[in-house]
């Protein structure tokens, strides 16, 4: 019937929530082996092995020692060891071991108890293997002498049931009246004749009710005295004390007090503990001859809270009385509450949901009354908070959303307080482990990097190294290096830039140059190991810097003709004149491209100077007659780099001494009495025109393909031969002025010959100046030398004009 009762009871609380009002009882007999089965608690809870294990099920005992265990798989409850109900219950006619059946997802609890049966597998023990009455012979019938009752830890019928006198006399009898009184008497049935029989020897037996019963045996000594008729008696039958837990040793509990009619030696009263428990083992002594009862050791409450002792007072003539002692022990608050964990998870995802439970936990304190309630706070926490379950258990969940990457671990202080005066404290710490998922993609130290590499550079050059850190931890931080294409629409990133998966390293494959790339750009990423990957790009410009790998170019004079051109300078041009300007780039840039000017050879070097930044080519002082017609000069051109490179312009001038301003009158008839020289020397010099005049026009085609910038021009002193192909060139490449008419006039009156160089026939331009860092000489306009001469005149321009020589034209 009862267990029908607990099945509906069961059945109506399964629709509350977590906990069941109605604890679900068994009982076991004691003494039974490890792993002997209680009861199926699974089906009395209406639950399912299967569900057991999905909500880990698990016993949860206040006293923290597991008597039973739970066998998930089966719902059978089964003994964890034997089980002493003595040892734990002692000698209460109730043994109940209570415990709950926690369920998690959800939390749940069912109470259990189960009740520890007895069995009879201990025999009564006297206290005393004999004892001895000396009692007076005149004693009367019916006197009463009391004896230390037997002691069994059985309880109910196990527990001693009578007791009895061996052999069987006619003196004694004994009486008791409830087997669970601690004395029981010798009752006198008729006077004794110390005369006829000074001593008996009996046998006490008692039994208990067991199946089948068992006994104890103590042996009663009867001496026999003469007349002492008075035994000591005590003025209360029990005694009750009270005495704090924490009272020191000495004090006094309480005092006990016999009399006895008698006087002499047989008034005289000593008082004593019963033997039942061995003084050494009481936290208590009793003085013999005042009988004060004293504390002599520390008190526990929680262990036992009452003493019932026994106290015997004997006289001079051996007589004595009992009575009982009750001490009771008074709680204070010095038991610290104690916390009980029974689940706790660590570590969490950092991406766990608010409201998770991560520990659960029972707290409890040793005290009674006041001393044992208990409060539990969470000490300065705002991700996680404190949730009451069920009685005195907890929950312990999180109530925000959790970040490794700025808190990786937790130290949660439980503190539980008793309401004690004082009250006492109790801390338990968490550790919570946050794991890492992959919430952070890696982050470049710098927005951009700029990367410097030489040109002509060796293959696989490190030219610098990107860096990238994930604040994520484990393969969810590992970086992975790649490049990437700088725009969506191509299918490959740049070939020549290549970048370590591992550390960033960023190598140049292949040599570059910086004529034709000055700068390359590329996009290199970071990709993290997590699952998903996470990335960030990062933009890499690579600059390459010049080196000088190319020696200057000399644009004018032109330096394929063959032979060179020549340059006319008349015996009038003064110092400081412009004879001609080279004409030089370089294809480098910066300090690699500035030019400098240098005569590096010349027939008469005293004659020419050259413009160390301009490269003109002037007069250095008056041409002589002394000095040679023919005059060949080789300008060197270098540049400015490390180590300089350097090219060579080869000059031809002709000094033309024989024309003087005094031999040119007009004096048209005598040209045919002219010397011949001068006929022949003209003819040549037709025939250098031209030859100039093809190679300026294929010097303008190279410089139109080339796309060269445009170079600035100037008045230059301009020979017959190379003066029509030097403005050719000049002016297809943007360099030089405008074309100039000059006129010569030359008279048949005297022994040389002289030009006259006038203004060009079109305004002159004002001076300009290229910029020599880029690599192009400074061309200036070239002044002209004027000088009075005759009628004759030669036009000279950007094509071939017609000029009379003594009134006869010539091409």
């Amino acid at each position: 019937m009862a267990s029908a009762r607990q099945v509906l009871c069961l059945c109506a609380l399964l629709c509350v929530p977590r906990v069941r009002c109605e604890p679900i009882r068994y009982s076991v007999a004691e003494e039974g082996e490890s792993g002997s089965v209680v009861a199926n608690v699974a089906e009395d809870a209406g639950l399912t092995p299967a569900q057991l294990s999905a909500r880990r099920a698990r016993i949860a005992s206040p006293a923290g020692r597991q008597h039973f265990r739970l066998e998930r798989a089966t719902g059978r409850l089964v003994l964890a060891e034997r089980l002493d109900r003595e040892e734990m219950c002692g000698r209460s006619l109730t043994c109940t071991l209570a415990f709950e059946l926690l369920l998690e997802n959800p939390l749940q609890f069912f109470r259990v108890e189960v009740a520890v049966e007895d069995v009879n597998d201990h025999s009564p023990v006297f206290p005393e293997e004999r004892v001895t009455f000396k009692i007076l012979e005149s004693s009367d019938p019916g006197l009463r002498f009391p004896v230390e009752a037997a002691q069994d830890l059985d309880v109910g019928s196990n527990s001693i049931q009578a007791y009895t006198i061996a052999p069987e006399n006619d003196y004694f009898s004994v009486s008791f009246k409830h087997p669970r009184n601690k004395f029981i008497e010798l009752v006198l049935e008729k006077p004794l004749d110390r005369e006829e029989q000074p001593e008996l020897l009996l046998s006490l037996i008692a039994t208990d009710g067991g199946s089948p019963p068992r006994s104890g045996t103590t042996q009663i000594h009867i001496v026999v005295l003469d007349v002492n008729d008075n035994a000591p008696t005590f003025t209360e039958d029990v005694y009750v004390g009270q005495v704090l837990e924490n009272a020191p040793a000495g004090s006094v509990v309480l005092r006990v007090e016999a009399t006895d009619p008698d006087v002499g030696l047989n008034g005289d009263i000593s008082y004593r503990f019963s033997q039942a428990v061995s003084e050494n083992q009481l936290p208590f002594i009793i003085d013999a001859t005042s009988g004060e009862i004293r504390v002599t050791k520390p008190l526990d409450f929680e262990t036992t809270q009452k003493y019932e002792l026994s106290v015997l007072a004997t006289d001079g003539g051996g007589l004595s009385g009992m009575c009982n002692i009750v001490v009771e022990v008074m709680d204070v608050n010095d038991n610290a509450p104690e916390v009980v964990v029974s689940s706790f998870s660590s570590p969490l995802p950092e991406n766990t949901e608010p409201g998770t439970v991560v520990a659960v936990f029972a707290v409890r304190d040793r005290d009674s009354g006041v001393n044992g309630e208990i409060s539990c706070a969470l000490e300065d926490q705002l991700s996680f908070s404190l949730r009451p379950a069920y009685k005195n258990y907890y929950e312990l969940v999180t109530v925000s959303t959790l970040d490794r990457e700025e808190t990786a671990q937790y130290l949660l202080v439980i503190t539980a307080a008793d309401t004690g005066s004082p009250p006492l404290t109790t801390t338990q710490t968490f550790t919570v482990d946050i794991s890492d998922v992959n919430d952070n993609a890696p982050v470049f130290n710098q927005t951009s990097y700029t990367m410097y590499v030489r040109e002509n550079n060796i293959p696989g050059v490190l030219v610098g190294a990107v860096s990238a850190v994930d604040s994520d931890a484990g393969s969810n931080a590992k970086v992975i290096y790649s490049l990437r294409p700088v725009h969506p629409t191509e299918q490959d990133p740049c070939s020549c830039i290549s970048v370590n998966s591992e550390n960033g390293h960023v190598f140049v494959l292949r040599p570059l140059d910086y004529e034709q790339v000055r700068q390359l750009e590329v996009l290199v990423g970071a990709t993290d190991a997590g699952s998903p990957p996470l990335s960030t790009n990062v933009t890499v410009r690579l600059l390459v810097v010049d080196e000088n790998d190319n020696a200057p170019l000399v644009l004018h004079p032109a330096q394929d003709s063959s032979p060179p051109s020549s340059e006319l300078v008349p015996a009038s041009a003064d110092v400081g004149d412009l004879v001609t300007k080279v004409v030089a780039v370089d294809a480098d840039s910066g300090q690699n491209s500035w030019l400098s000017f240098h005569l590096l050879r010349a027939t008469d070097p005293g004659l020419f100077a050259v413009g160390s930044q301009n490269g003109e080519v002037r007069l250095r002082r008056p041409v002589t007659e002394r000095d040679a017609v023919k005059q060949k000069l080789e300008v060197l051109v270098r540049d400015n780099g490390r180590p300089p490179l350097s090219a060579t312009a080869a000059l031809s001038v002709l000094l033309l001494n024989g024309l003087s301003q005094e031999h040119l009158p007009q004096q048209e008839l005598a040209v045919q009495d002219e010397d011949s020289s001068l006929t022949i020397y003209l003819i040549i010099s037709l025939v250098f025109v031209s030859l100039l005049f093809l190679t300026s026009f294929a010097a303008f085609v190279a410089c139109k393909v080339c796309k060269r910038k445009e170079l600035k021009g100037g008045h230059v002193l301009y020979g017959t031969g190379n003066l029509q192909s030097s403005l050719a060139a000049g002016a297809a490449a943007g360099t030089l002025p405008h074309a100039y008419c000059y006129e010569i006039n030359l008279t048949t009156g005297s022994g040389n010959s002289e030009f006259k160089f006038l203004k060009p026939i079109l305004p002159s331009m004002p001076p300009q100046h290229s910029d020599t860092g880029r690599g192009v000489a400074d061309t200036e306009d070239f002044l002209p030398i004027q000088n009075s001469m005759g009628d004759a005149a030669l036009d000279i321009s950007g094509t071939p004009s017609v000029g009379h020589f003594n009134g006869l034209p010539f091409n």
